[in-house]
């Protein structure tokens, strides 16, 4: 990174100097001569200003819209001097340098926008499947504590009851046996998307007065089109909510860390990786993992003052049994007997 703004700011030097010598020769520089010489992330406006100011009252060198006529030429009195030149070379270097280390985030983003490469249609459906994953990844570990599916739950039952509205809960389901077809078929729309939207344009063009009228018509219909099927949303609760009951069931008989609740666990992570929920029905999810984290560390402050403060057991022996029979109610007991 160093390297990088060390040559960069080499060229900046180089780029300064050519333009001084070439204003010292013509004895005068136009906007555009400055414009093409100098990198357009080198051009903010501190220092065009400042690039102008020199040019002309330090090095004497005057800055014009447009090159003058030879005869004009011959009547300006004006004549660069080569050490005010060499002097303002320098002024604008050092003022470079000092922009070039802006820690100003507009600035830097301007002058970084340039380096990095758009994304390609490839980068784009990567980026999709890492969303997608992430969101696989949080609700398998929001799943990991059944308890804090209660509230979805309570929230479907009010929506059968007419108190809540399912697009205020859910925007849809992911089918995972569709992931493959679904991923492959994005190559082919893109493929197809150019010679369509010539097409499409040469349409509206045509038909652009008939969309108009119909846009109305269709717009009350938009909105069943893009809901989701009642039906469909509740076979998936009812099959969210039988497994959420089996699980917690199985952990209250034979413990949250045995392979029997981990095997349960897992099911109701397929089954809830297959919602997708509304963003504040998402953040409240997680929000309820938060608090319920908090309410853990809190309970282990508390046991780690009576057995460690106040019982004299090492701390290291503490965190080693906590870690491993943290969701164990016995071994606390135990634990003082030791």
């Amino acid at each position: 990174m160093e390297k990088n703004q060390q040559s960069t700011a080499e060229q900046y030097s180089e780029q300064i100097e050519q333009l001084m010598e070439l204003g010292r020769t013509q004895g005068y520089l136009t906007f555009a001569e400055i414009n093409d010489l100098l990198p357009e992330d080198a051009i903010d406006p501190e220092y065009y200003d400042k690039l102008l100011q020199t040019l002309q009252n330090d090095a004497g060198i005057p800055v014009l819209d447009e090159a003058p006529e030879s005869d004009d030429m011959m009547l300006s009195d004006t004549i660069p001097d080569e050490d005010a030149v060499e002097e303002a070379t320098q002024i604008l270097s050092n003022v470079e340098s000092e922009i070039g280390r802006t820690t100003d985030p507009v600035r830097m983003y301007m002058r970084e926008m340039g380096t990095v490469d758009l994304l390609t249609r490839e980068d784009e459906i990567s980026i999709a499947k890492r969303i997608e994953g992430g969101i696989d990844e949080v609700q398998t570990s929001i799943a990991a504590y059944p308890e804090a599916l209660n509230g979805l739950l309570k929230n479907y039952d009010d929506v059968e009851k007419g108190n809540f509205r399912l697009t205020d809960l859910i925007t849809g389901f992911v089918d995972p046996n569709a992931e493959i077809e679904e991923h492959n078929g994005l190559d082919e729309d893109f493929s197809d998307e150019d010679d369509e939207e010539e097409s499409s344009n040469a349409d509206v063009e045509d038909n652009e007065d008939e969309e108009d009228n119909e846009s109305e018509s269709t717009s009350d219909s938009s909105d069943s089109d893009n809901s989701i099927d009642p039906e469909v949303a509740r076979e998936k609760f009812q099959q969210l909510r039988e497994q959420h009951s089996k699980t917690l069931a199985v952990i209250e008989k034979h413990g949250r860390s045995g392979k029997r609740a981990q095997d349960q666990i897992a099911l109701l992570g397929e089954i809830f990786k297959q919602f997708r929920l509304v963003p504040k029905q998402f953040d409240l999810l997680v929000l309820s993992m938060k608090e319920m984290m908090k309410r853990v560390r809190y309970q282990e402050r508390q046991l780690q003052k009576i057995l460690v403060d106040i019982a004299g057991m090492p701390k290291d022996d503490f965190e080693k049994i906590i870690t491993t029979n943290g969701s164990n109610s016995e071994w606390v007991a135990k634990a003082l007997k030791i």
